[in-house]
């Protein structure tokens, strides 16, 4: 039975039990609003540990003005309901008091320099800081052995696991590949928001970010034009692209002679949503 917990101690006296007992912890942070995408991280964390701690929490410290904090949606039944089905243990529900008991003005920031500045941190100013901040918060609390995150946001994939690193925090962390509508569209609660038409359309990301990758492997290496061209592209379908970059995948940085791994990494609105999604090959030799 899926036990539903509001409270820091309730959550620490649960997690206390299951050590004592040589269990070990995965955790699985999440907004809710729960799609497959999430509950493939469920999975691969109940077959990465023994017991299962999934959070739900919108958090407000890593949404800026004009974002869509009073309208994200919040479907804590439907949620649980999904979870259980899954086989989740603990799911997390506190309360912005809990979390930020001194406020939010008043909380200790842990900021990622250099990879939360670029991409969607160049956009999206103070949103990794809010990232990091809580998900430390939540790590502290939880004291996983290992955390599971979803690939879609590589960007911030890649900052938890410098975190982690940097801060010496005993956790593996675990991404999964990103899940996908049968169009290709990657899974996301924003989807909810796009009209028919706008839904229709959405696929073209994805598709435009698969063409990219497609004329590397083809031997393309102006990876400016082909940026550009891909901005058009996005553009010409509707979109309003926010960067499309062609990126070392382990720093984020741009492509050089010492690239292992290529990150394609895109973000557009699409009439009032903002979709992302990414994908990565080998560096060509």
């Amino acid at each position: 039975m899926m036990q539903t917990l509001t409270s820091i101690k309730a959550l620490q006296d649960v997690i206390q039990e299951q050590r004592l007992a040589g269990r070990t912890i995965g955790f699985v942070p999440t907004m809710g609003n729960l799609h497959d995408g999430h509950l493939s991280l469920v999975r691969k964390a109940k077959e990465r540990s023994d017991f299962v701690v999934t959070s739900i929490f919108v958090n407000p410290l890593q949404f800026g003005a004009g974002e869509d904090l009073d309208n994200y949606p919040r479907t804590l039944e439907a949620d649980s309901l999904q979870l259980e089905a899954q086989g989740n243990d603990v799911v997390f529900v506190p309360s912005v008091g809990e979390m930020y008991p001194t406020g939010m003005s008043a909380q200790t920031q842990v900021s990622v320099p250099q990879l939360s500045e670029t991409l969607c941190g160049a956009s999206r100013p103070g949103h990794f800081n809010g990232v990091t901040t809580v998900v430390t918060k939540l790590f502290n609390m939880v004291r996983p052995d290992i955390a599971v995150f979803g690939e879609k946001d590589f960007q911030q994939l890649s900052i938890i696991r410098k975190m982690v690193n940097d801060l010496c925090m005993p956790i593996e962390i675990i991404g999964v590949p990103t899940g996908r509508a049968a169009d290709g569209l990657a899974l996301s609660s924003r989807n909810g928001y796009l009209t028919a038409e706008e839904r229709s359309i959405a696929p073209e990301l994805n598709r435009t970010i698969q063409a990219c990758k497609d004329a590397i492997l083809s031997g393309a290496t102006d990876f400016a034009h082909l940026e550009m061209s891909a901005q058009e592209r996005l553009q010409a379908a509707g979109f309003k692209p926010d960067y499309f970059a062609i990126r070392d995948s382990n720093t984020l940085a741009e492509v050089t002679e010492q690239t292992q791994e290529i990150a394609i990494l895109a973000a557009a609105r699409l009439g009032a949503t903002r979709l992302i999604d990414n994908t990565r090959l080998a560096a060509p030799k």
